[in-house]
């Protein structure tokens, strides 16, 4: 199963909690790895902010809900994915089910 796993800044504190956590999440991101059957396929920020997508490949859903726990200081959104050209094949499929009805 492919993941589409967004982040956003959450809100900080003070201008010195927000520094704190920019910092924090730099040095725990520096020691992360990805653990086996996470298969990053793909790995942006969004310019001009905290806040990124990532294009995951993994079979087991925890492995993506241990991810977006590791950093407190985002929110995150992880929805499954499937290629364009499948989708289109699927849907090409159900129309022509559907165009085939009674």
């Amino acid at each position: 199963m492919k993941y589409m796993i967004s982040w956003f800044e959450r809100a900080q504190g003070s201008p010195a909690e927000y520094e704190n956590a920019q910092k924090r999440i730099l040095e725990v991101f520096g020691q992360w790895k990805e653990p086996e059957g996470f298969n990053v396929e793909s790995f942006v920020i969004r310019v001009g902010e905290w806040g990124g997508h990532m294009l995951v490949e993994c079979d087991d859903p925890l492995s993506v809900h241990k991810f977006c726990s590791t950093f407190p200081a985002f929110e995150f959104q992880a929805r499954p994915v499937i290629a364009v050209q499948d989708a289109v094949r699927a849907e090409l499929e159900v129309i022509a089910w559907r165009d085939g009805l009674d």
